[in-house]
C-alpha cells in the first residue's frame, strides 16, 4: 500500500495535465459526439423511411418462422396467368407451416391501420387480373406450405381427403385414385391449388350434377385477417366457412381442406357432336342436365368462322361414320358443339355403357355426320387441358396475355345473349375457345360468398382468349379488350342479369352492383374476419386504410 501511495503523491504537475485534458478539448470532443449522434440519428430515420417506402418494416425481418421470407427476388409473385398486371411485393413468404402464415398476418394485424402492409395468398399463379398480387405487401407462396400428408378418411356417412390449401388438384386426383376414389367436382384445368379454386367456386362439366367444388367441401382450416387459425364447417364456425367459400380471399386464407370423395371410374367415353341451331343446342343441354340417368360431364362451345374443324378432331376422336363426316360442310355458319362424357369401368361396363350412350344420343337432334367418339382413361380426360398447355409452353405461347372473360347468364336470357354476341361482337374464335354450358342452381349453396343469377338454370359462358403480344389484328390485346368491353356493355344495356365469374372491377360502385343485395352481408363478413382489409388487396374490393366501421 505505502509504495503505491508514495508514487501517487510524487506525480508531477505535467503528468496531471496529461490525465485531465483542458476545458477547450472537452468542448471540442462534445461537439464531435453531438455531430456523430446527429448523423447516426438521421441515418436511422433515412433507413426507417426507406424500409417504409419499400414496405419492409424491420420487424418483419425479425419474425421467427419455420419457413423464410424472400426480400430480393420477388419477380415471380408479380406475374400471373393473365400476364397483364405486375405489382411487386415487398416480400414473399415461403411458409413451411400454418403457424408461419398466422404469425405473419397477426404481426401485420398488430401493426394496426398505420401500416400499409397487405397480404395475398398465391397458389399456382393462375389469376387473370393480379388478384393474387400485393403491391409493396407480402405474398404468401402457398405451394411452399408443408404439413400432414394427404390422407383419405372414411366415416360412417362419407369419405373425404384431407389436403393442404396449397396442394394441386392433379396431385389430389392421383392420391385418391390409389384408393379407387375421386373428388366429385372439378375445374377444367387441374394444375391449380385447392385454396385458389375454393376461393372462387370451381366449375366444370360436372357442376350440373355435383355443384361447384365449393359445394363438395366437408371442413376447412382458415387463417383470418387477424391471424387466427380457425377450423370451420357447416356445423362449426359456419359463418366463416360459408364466407371463405367463393369469398375471393377476402375473409381468410384456406390452409387446409377436407374434400368429399366418391368411387372413381377407370375409363371415359368422350363424345362431341355439332349443331347449327342455337335453340336446339341449348334445349338439349338443358334436357341432359335435368335427367337422373344422363352423361357424367356436359359442356359445350361455340365455333365461329373456323374451317377444318373436324379434321383437327381426328387426332383425338374417331368419327362414328367416316364417310358422312368427310362430306360435312359448315357453309360458313356458326356451329355449336356439345361435349359429353360417360364414365365406366374397363372390362366391366363396356357393353352397358355403349348401350346407354346410344340411348341418350337417340334423344338428341345433332347433325348425324358430326358424331365423334374417343375412349380415354379417367386421368387423361380430366387432365386433358394440360396436353394443350405443354404444347403452348414449348412454343413460348403460354406466357402471353390472357384477357379472359367469364360470365354467368340466366337461362331466360341466353338466346338474347347469343344473338347479340355470337357473330356480331364476336367475329371468330380462332384465338381461344368459347365455352357455354348450363348448370343447376339447386346444386349451389346460397350461403357462400359467390354471386350467381337468380334463375334455377344459368349458363357459364367463358371467352378464353389469348392475345399475341406483337399483333395489331383481331388477336391483339387491345382488340380483345375492346371486344370484352362491348360484350359487357351489351349485357348491361340489354339488362340480361349477367354476373361475372372470377370477377374483376376497379371501383367500389362496380363491386356493389356486382354483389347487389348481398353487398351488406359481404361488408359485414369483412368487418368480422378482416377488419383492417389486410387480405387479398389485388381483388380491389376494399382498401386498407382504417378499421371498417
Amino acid at each position: 500500500m505505502l509504495p503505491i501511495l508514495s508514487s501517487l503523491t510524487s506525480e508531477t504537475c505535467s503528468q496531471r495535465k496529461l490525465r485531465y485534458p483542458p476545458v477547450s478539448f472537452l468542448k471540442q470532443t462534445n461537439m464531435l459526439s453531438i455531430r456523430s449522434f446527429m448523423i447516426l440519428f438521421l441515418s436511422c430515420i433515412a433507413v426507417r423511411m426507406n424500409l417504409c417506402f419499400t414496405g419492409i418494416p424491420f420487424s418483419l425481418r425479425m419474425l421467427y418462422i419455420n419457413g423464410h421470407f424472400e426480400f430480393e427476388k420477388v419477380e415471380f409473385a408479380a406475374r400471373d396467368f393473365g400476364n397483364r398486371y405486375q405489382y411487386y411485393p415487398a416480400a414473399i413468404l415461403h411458409p413451411s407451416s400454418v403457424s408461419d402464415i398466422a404469425m405473419t398476418i397477426k404481426h401485420i394485424w398488430k401493426m394496426g391501420p398505420g401500416s400499409e402492409l397487405t397480404v395475398a395468398a398465391r397458389g399456382h399463379g393462375h389469376s387473370l387480373h393480379g388478384q393474387a398480387q400485393a403491391h409493396r405487401g407480402v405474398v404468401i407462396n402457398m405451394e411452399s406450405l408443408q404439413g400432414p400428408q394427404m390422407q383419405v378418411v372414411h366415416t360412417r356417412s362419407f369419405t373425404y381427403i384431407d389436403v393442404s390449401g396449397g396442394e394441386l388438384w392433379i396431385n389430389i386426383l392421383q392420391e385418391s385414385l390409389k384408393y379407387g376414389l375421386t373428388p366429385k367436382s372439378w375445374t377444367d384445368y387441374l394444375h391449380l391449388t385447392v385454396g385458389g379454386t375454393l376461393s372462387n367456386a370451381g366449375i366444370s362439366g360436372q357442376a350440373f350434377r355435383h355443384g361447384p367444388q365449393i359445394s363438395n367441401v366437408h371442413q376447412l382450416e382458415v387463417v383470418t385477417g387477424k391471424g387466427d387459425v380457425v377450423n370451420c364447417s357447416k356445423e362449426q364456425n359456419s359463418d366463416l366457412f360459408y364466407s371463405v367459400l367463393g369469398g375471393l380471399g377476402q375473409f381468410g386464407i384456406i390452409t387446409r381442406a377436407k374434400i368429399l370423395l366418391e368411387p372413381a371410374p377407370t375409363m371415359v367415353k368422350w363424345i362431341r357432336v355439332l349443331y347449327f341451331d342455337f335453340t336446339t343446342f341449348t334445349r338439349e343441354q338443358e334436357l341432359l342436365i335435368s335427367g337422373e340417368n344422363t352423361f357424367d360431364y356436359i359442356e359445350g362451345f361455340v365455333i365461329i368462322n373456323r374451317t377444318g374443324l373436324l379434321n383437327n378432331w381426328r387426332s383425338s376422336f374417331d368419327p362414328q361414320d367416316p364417310v358422312q363426316a368427310s362430306q360435312f360442310k359448315s357453309e360458313g355458319k356458326i356451329l355449336y358443339c356439345l361435349e359429353l362424357a360417360k364414365y365406366f369401368h374397363h372390362n366391366k361396363d363396356n357393353n352397358n355403357v355403349d348401350l346407354e350412350i346410344k340411348r341418350l344420343l337417340s334423344r338428341l337432334s345433332y347433325i348425324p355426320s358430326t358424331l365423334f367418339i374417343s375412349e380415354v382413361t379417367y386421368v387423361e380426360f380430366l387432365d386433358r387441358v394440360q396436353v394443350s398447355a405443354v404444347k403452348l409452353q414449348s412454343k413460348g405461347l403460354w406466357e402471353v396475355p390472357h384477357p379472359w372473360l367469364n360470365l354467368l347468364i340466366p337461362k331466360s336470357k341466353i338466346k338474347e345473349f347469343a344473338e347479340g354476341v355470337f357473330g356480331n361482337i364476336l367475329k371468330e374464335t380462332s384465338n381461344g375457345p368459347v365455352l357455354i354450358y348450363p348448370v343447376n342452381k339447386s346444386k349451389w349453396d346460397n350461403r357462400t360468398s359467390v354471386v350467381i343469377p337468380e334463375e334455377d338454370i344459368f349458363y357459364l359462358v367463358a371467352f378464353l382468349t389469348s392475345a399475341v403480344p406483337w399483333s395489331r389484328g383481331n388477336d391483339s390485346l387491345e382488340y380483345i379488350l375492346t371486344q370484352n368491353t362491348r360484350i359487357l356493355d351489351f349485357c348491361k344495356t340489354a339488362n340480361l342479369g349477367a354476373k361475372q365469374y372470377l370477377p374483376h372491377y376497379t371501383t367500389r360502385k362496380e363491386w356493389q352492383a356486382h354483389f347487389g343485395p348481398m353487398w351488406e352481408t359481404y361488408v359485414e363478413r369483412k368487418r368480422a374476419y378482416d377488419p383492417l382489409a389486410i387480405l387479398a388487396p389485388g381483388q380491389r374490393i376494399f382498401k386498407k386504410a382504417k378499421p371498417l366501421s
